[in-house]
């Protein structure tokens, strides 16, 4: 089963600084790209690896090194504990949704096909883009296209989606492409169905909270000078990454001691998220939004 190409995949493992018998967290394993390149450079070590997705976990390296955990990394914490394995010498986390899961219609994750408005990367969870879109209230939607696609025109496409559904309720992907294309400015139609759709994938999975959950449990997770690498292909993520990094907190908010030392439990390897190169973006064009950031347990 074909995934996709690891994106910035040299460049976020050569950042873990791999010792050969340490033990690292693959966060995302989609397809096991990073979780490769990291077993490729261990011994005696191993490789603790999440994917909610069990078609992920379908694709299993064969590795006596690897522990697989079919479930989402907020709970990273709790399963590290489970498999002893704490504290951990790197965390790697490739955030976003694979190609594999984007090119399967009836997941309902691409703006390209027909399929069910299901959105859902862990097929055993309850709440779907169809719930979304034909249960919650105009303001909730307004607020979550406003939020998490970044769409100005948030409470027009609200709006529109409450009268629609008043006489059937939208069920596929291209119904609600139909409507949403409405409220799209001419020539932008692509640019901003993918922003309604990241919107209610982000809702859907509860992307923003788990991110959260994964960099405070990462950062206590790790060893004194273990590393954390983080790719994001959206700004909210970027931002989230980048604040929680400098400051240890979501907002950014820097705190000192009385010695003017930050009080944050990590700091920053890299100064500026580094992108990927055109070369790569050529091959992979989801590479052209990746922002790979670095930071280290003090």
């Amino acid at each position: 089963m074909m995934y996709h190409n690891s994106v910035l995949l040299n460049e976020s493992v050569d950042f873990l600084s791999i010792r050969p018998d340490g033990t690292y967290v693959d966060a995302t394993y989609g397809g096991g790209g990073h979780t490769r390149a990291i077993l490729d450079r261990l011994t005696s070590g191993r490789v603790i690896a999440f994917d909610q997705d069990a078609e992920a976990i379908q694709n299993r390296i064969d590795d006596p090194r690897l522990i697989m955990v079919n479930n989402n990394f907020r709970f990273l914490r709790n399963f590290l504990m489970l498999h002893r394995a704490l504290p951990v010498d790197g965390v790697m986390a490739d955030l976003g949704i694979s190609s594999h899961q984007i090119d399967q219609p009836e997941r309902g994750f691409s703006t390209r096909f027909e399929g069910a408005l299901d959105m859902r990367m862990d097929q055993r969870k309850g709440l779907t883009a169809r719930e979304v879109v034909n249960k919650y209230g105009e303001e909730k939607l307004s607020d979550l296209f406003r939020v998490y696609g970044e769409i100005q025109n948030a409470r027009r496409l609200a709006s529109l989606l409450v009268v629609n559904r008043k006489n059937n309720s939208i069920e596929t992907t291209t119904e609600l492409k139909e409507i949403a294309q409405n409220c799209a400015m001419r020539g932008k139609e692509n640019k901003y169905l993918a922003q309604v759709f990241q919107a209610l994938r982000i809702e859907v999975n509860q992307e923003i909270d788990a991110l959260k959950e994964l960099l405070v449990q990462a950062s206590d997770c790790l060893k004194p000078g273990g590393r954390l690498v983080v790719i994001a292909y959206h700004s909210l993520e970027d931002k989230l990454v980048k604040n929680f990094f400098r400051s240890g907190n979501f907002e950014g908010r820097i705190e000192k001691d009385f010695f003017g030392n930050i009080l944050a439990p990590l700091h920053m390897v890299t100064r500026r998220a580094m992108v990927s190169p055109a070369g790569e973006i050529e091959k992979n064009s989801r590479s052209r939004s990746a922002r790979l950031r670095v930071a280290e347990k003090k």
